[in-house]
């Protein structure tokens, strides 16, 4: 089962339970903040079968991003060996991503409101002054407004190489822009993932009809503890409405490789679900989320 944020035709988003191809409703919960307040064991009891509306097909509904309200989603770094040695390579100042892959704290940073989030075959950005742009594979936890892990999800944190590598003070502008953060459509219970220390996850590249790269990771290679990630996060922060934290990459393709309009980006992490996205430059194809989201707050 995946917890979801569905759409039917002409009606607000509604939180479900995504099972085989079909969606039905948690009764008397409407937002997916909604259920990121509960704690992980009201979570397991609000979505059990005999919690939920009537199924619906798939094909029938629309499936949105997995976040709302004043969801956020963050992102750990260098995280994978992988990681530091690709920052080192395209950074002017290697030593800062050396020191911070062994150090006692983690690098955290903001990715995105929970508006600004795109999910499966909606289009993935890169900026049109990088020209250096990657796809960033991740296992992406979900906690609830107490701390707790509920979930897990994909995220694409995707990144500019180039504008991270003349200065790590840009991280914000490499990582904090129109279509960098994608998150696959559904959310797969921890109750439902044996060992998230223990996932496979592959990123595949097409241009056309060639398939242009592909690369494999294990979460046994995150340097950090899931949880520890969380605990730091929530130290100094409030999330009301829950977050999501990217937990870093271990697939980074060579320096000789940067994405172009049209590439198709899929990632596939076991046991947790699959997200796929056709890449758009500039930050024109993505105004259709501040419209989504202007006529979901009207």
């Amino acid at each position: 089962m995946h917890l979801v944020r569905f759409q039917l035709p002409g009606q607000p988003p509604q939180a479900g339970v995504r099972t085989g191809d079909t969606v039905a409703p948690v009764r008397g919960i409407t937002r997916i903040a909604e259920l990121l307040h509960l704690t992980a064991e009201e979570l397991r009891t609000a979505t059990a079968p005999d919690q939920l509306g009537d199924p619906i097909p798939l094909s029938g509904v629309r499936l949105l991003a997995p976040l709302d309200g004043y969801g956020e989603v963050w992102c750990a770094g260098v995280t994978y060996e992988r990681s530091r040695g690709a920052r080192m390579e395209e950074s002017t100042e290697q030593s800062v991503y050396d020191r911070v892959y062994s150090a006692k704290r983690p690098e955290l940073f903001p990715k995105a409101a929970a508006w600004r989030v795109v999910t499966e075959g909606e289009p993935i950005g890169i900026r049109g002054d990088s020209g250096h742009d990657v796809p960033e594979p991740e296992l992406a936890v979900v906690a609830n407004r107490y701390g707790e892990i509920v979930g897990f999800t994909i995220c694409n944190d995707v990144s500019s190489r180039s504008i991270e590598g003349e200065n790590p003070l840009y991280i914000p502008q490499a990582k904090v822009f129109a279509g960098g953060c994608a998150l696959a459509n559904g959310i797969r219970p921890v109750w439902e993932v044996a060992d998230p220390k223990d996932l496979t996850i592959d990123l595949a590249i097409r241009r056309g009809d060639e398939e242009v790269f592909t690369g494999t990771t294990s979460t046994k290679n995150l340097v950090r503890e899931l949880q520890d990630l969380i605990d730091v996060l929530f130290f100094p922060n409030d999330f009301p409405d829950g977050v999501i934290l990217a937990t870093g990459t271990g697939i980074v393709p060579e320096l000789d490789f940067a994405l172009q309009a049209d590439d198709v980006v899929a990632i596939a992490i076991s046991e947790i679900g699959t997200l796929t996205n056709t890449v758009a430059v500039g930050r024109e194809p993505f105004a259709f989320l501040a419209a989504q989201t202007l006529e979901e707050n009207r």
